[in-house]
């Protein structure tokens, strides 16, 4: 049986002047003891090629692990057989202060999910709030200080950000991915100071990095004006889902195929830590992707 890449985490990195800092993070994850693709809904699936459970939950492991080094919290949601793609579990919500907005899938394939996860909501005491519109979660909405940017194009429709804007009441811009490749917005761009500090009356840092050739015209320009300072990823980095990445401020996990992206995140004064997830990207999937943000209510967040 074939293993998986070893996790190295290397020492940290002095911090830069500015200062980088760690924030405690909350996750959901589920065990892909069901993977394998038998089904096509994007570029990366291919059903003839064989797959590997056993290295897919091998490889997965080492992610969980490395999030309780850092001191991250990790909850788990139970597969259910016959959702392979149930491990991608930020298409399986978008959480901010408690309430919990539920998915609701394109394609057939992954439709049985979301009873799962809105059930799972509901019994950890979340405010559930069930969509009317198409939606994947928290692969097309990301927050970035408290402003939701939104991702359509492939998956979740231009109705759903209006939806996602009413039910959280927070800014939504919305940006248009044209690469079937980066069919959802968090293979495209990553967060990487997911801090709300204006909310908390502190400065507010919206540092992303994003592929530019993943969205049209208008997406770029909005981007380039609200994110002078972002990180533009060159392709060979974007294409091996480099971008698919989780950050609590300092330390960012990206994939280790993504040597540009790294370089350039550690000249930003970031700590890169790679981990392979080769077994998973067969399913069009990566970090991020594996990744569900749990935000709780703001006064009870916690600094790590």
């Amino acid at each position: 049986m074939s293993t998986p890449e070893t996790v190295t985490v290397p020492s940290p990195i002095p911090e830069p002047a500015e200062g980088r800092t760690a924030h405690h993070r909350r996750y959901l994850m589920c065990r892909p003891e069901h993977f394998t693709v038998s089904y096509k809904i994007n570029p990366w699936m291919e059903p003839a090629k064989p797959t590997d459970t056993a290295k897919a939950v091998a490889q997965w492991q080492m992610l969980h692990d490395l999030y309780l080094e850092l001191g991250h919290e990790v909850e788990l949601i139970d597969p259910l057989e016959g959702f392979p793609d149930m491990v991608y579990t930020a298409n399986g919500g978008f959480v901010i202060d408690g309430r919990a907005y539920v998915p609701k899938f394109r394609f057939v394939e992954r439709a049985g999910e979301a009873p799962a996860f809105a059930d799972w909501f509901r019994a950890g005491g979340f405010d559930t709030v069930e969509p009317e519109e198409v939606n994947e979660g928290e692969g097309d909405f990301l927050l970035v200080g408290d402003t939701i940017l939104a991702g359509t194009g492939f998956r979740s429709t231009g109705d759903s950000h209006r939806e996602v804007g009413e039910v959280f009441g927070r800014e939504v811009v919305s940006l248009n991915l044209i690469d079937p490749r980066f069919y959802h917005l968090d293979t495209a761009i990553s967060v990487l100071d997911p801090v709300e500090g204006a909310a908390n009356g502190g400065p507010e840092r919206a540092n992303i990095a994003y592929l530019p050739g993943a969205f049209d015209d208008a997406s770029r320009a909005i981007l380039e004006e609200r994110f002078p300072d972002a990180i533009l990823v060159a392709d060979a980095d974007g294409a091996v889902f480099g971008l698919n990445s989780a950050s609590d401020g300092y330390n960012v996990i990206i994939s280790p195929r993504a040597t540009g992206f790294e370089k350039q995140l550690r000249e930003r004064g970031y700590n890169p830590i790679t981990v392979d997830l080769s077994e998973l990207l067969l399913g069009g999937g990566g970090i991020k992707c594996c990744t569900l943000e749990l935000r709780a209510a703001r006064d009870s967040e916690v600094d790590a």
